[in-house]
C-alpha cells in the first residue's frame, strides 16, 4: 500500500509501466469536467473510473481485495477514510468473484484520512475498505483506476 500526494506521482513510476501510464492520466486529466463512468485508458490492462457518492459509517464499509487488478485511488474533491490491512490472516466472507475481480473479507486493519489531491494504491495482497465518512457522511469525488497485474 503507497499513500501520497498526486504531486509526488512520479516517485513510482518505476514500479511498473502500466502503473506510471495510470499515474500519468490522473496528474494530466480534470476530472471536475468528466461526468462520472468508465474511461478506458489502455483497453482492460488500464482503465479508469469516475465515481461520485456519500461516503459512509464504518459499520457499513466492507473489506475487499482484488487479484487481477492493483487499484489506485485518488481523490478529486472531499475526503474519506480509507482502512488498510494484508489480506494474511484475515476470514474469507465472500469467495472470489472473478468476472467482478473481487473478494470480501473480514478482519481488522488501520483506517487513515485521504484528503482531495491525494491517492492511495493497493495492490492484490492489501485488502482495503474504501468509502468510509471521517466524522459524518459528506459527497466525495473520486477515481478508481485499475491496473492489470495477471
Amino acid at each position: 500500500m503507497i499513500i501520497d500526494n498526486l504531486k509526488n506521482a512520479g516517485l513510482y513510476y518505476g514500479i511498473d509501466p502500466k502503473l506510471k501510464l495510470a499515474l500519468e492520466y490522473l496528474q494530466k486529466t480534470d476530472f471536475e469536467r468528466l461526468e462520472s463512468g468508465r474511461y478506458e485508458i489502455d483497453g482492460e490492462n488500464v482503465y479508469a473510473m469516475v465515481q461520485q457518492y456519500e461516503s459512509k459509517p464504518r459499520e457499513q464499509g466492507a473489506w475487499e481485495a482484488h487479484r487481477k487488478y492493483t487499484d489506485i485511488q485518488y481523490i478529486v474533491s472531499g475526503s474519506e477514510r480509507i482502512g488498510y490491512r494484508c489480506t494474511d490472516g484475515m476470514k474469507v466472507t465472500q469467495e472470489y468473484n472473478e468476472t467482478r475481480d473481487i473478494l470480501f473479507l473480514d478482519g481488522e486493519g488501520s483506517f487513515f484520512r485521504v484528503a482531495s489531491g491525494f491517492f492511495a494504491i493497493f495492490a492484490p495482497q492489501d485488502a482495503h475498505m474504501p468509502c468510509i465518512a471521517e466524522d459524518t457522511p459528506a459527497t466525495v469525488r473520486k477515481v478508481v483506476v485499475k491496473v492489470r497485474v495477471k
